[in-house]
Formats: structure tokens, sequence, C-alpha cells
């Protein structure tokens, strides 16, 4: 079985995300999102909203689990017998990240591979604190998250 972790901190998970899942689904037989769980990061929702969002998001797709994760990536990867991990392009500019995280990840283990895949063009100038910062200004965001998360957002937003 070849299984995919798509790590990320997923605060919110928005529809570029969701994208690429889709696409990796087809690929891969299993696709584990990894809810980053890091203390030196602040985020609007706990680890346990995230995973529920990226449950209710992407509950249309067969092959999908989603679960927190602390600690290396490169050890998550191994603990769950992953091949891959993939991570989402939007420009240019993200490309020199993501070839160090890479690197760094082949070099602590290099039974897996991160793979870069890119999101769909409607989706490509968002990211999820331009979601964040959007909702929280009023501005309409309908297109770019699920209806669950915009009720998350909403509530979190509103207290």
């Amino acid at each position: 079985m070849k299984i995919v972790l798509y790590p990320g901190t997923f605060d919110p998970i928005h529809r570029g995300h969701v994208d690429i899942c889709e696409k990796a689904s087809k690929i891969f037989d299993k696709v584990i999102f990894s809810v980053a769980e890091n203390p030196n990061k602040k985020t609007l929702f706990t680890a346990q909203e995230r995973v529920d969002m990226i449950i209710n998001a992407t509950g249309h797709i067969k092959n999908v689990e989603t679960m927190s994760t602390n600690g290396l990536i490169a050890n998550f990867a191994k603990e769950m017998n992953a091949v891959g991990l993939i991570r989402g392009l939007r420009h240019v500019s993200d490309f020199e990240f993501e070839f160090q995280m890479a690197m760094m990840n082949n070099h602590l283990n290099e039974d897996v591979s991160t793979l870069l895949m890119v999101t769909a063009e409607q989706y490509i100038h968002i990211n999820s604190t331009m979601i964040k910062n959007v909702a929280g200004l009023g501005g309409d965001i309908t297109d770019y998250v699920t209806e669950n998360v915009m009720d998350q957002l909403l509530l979190k937003l509103n207290k």
C-alpha cells in the first residue's frame, strides 16, 4: 500500500488544500493529513478542531485519514510507513522553502520522498492566513472554504 502524508498546520483548511488532496488521492492508496501541533506557532484553531474540519472538508474522498502529530514529520512518516510527503506549491516563491524542507526530511528519512504539487489556478493566490484575515474583516471567502470551515471561522472570529 502506497501511503503519502500531507503535513501542515491547516489553520484552517481551504479549498486549495482539498484540491491537492483530491489529486494525491488518485495517485496513492492512502492520503494522511498530518495536522501539526506546534506550540511555537500561534493557531486560531486547536489541533482537534483542525482535524475535525479536515475530516468534514474531505469526506467525499474515500482514501483519506486525518490525525494530529507533533515532532518531526520524517519520524511520523516512518511510523506510518509512508513513501512520500506532499506539499502544495502556489508560487515560485514557495519553492525555496519547500526545497529546503524536502532536503532536510530526506536527510532525516531517506525512505520518504517529497512531492510538490500545484493547486488549481482558482486557489493559487490563497493561504490560511489570508482566509482568516479576510474573514475577520467581513470579506466573502465562500469560494475558498467549505461551509463547515466558514461556520467555524465565524464562530471563532465573533468571540
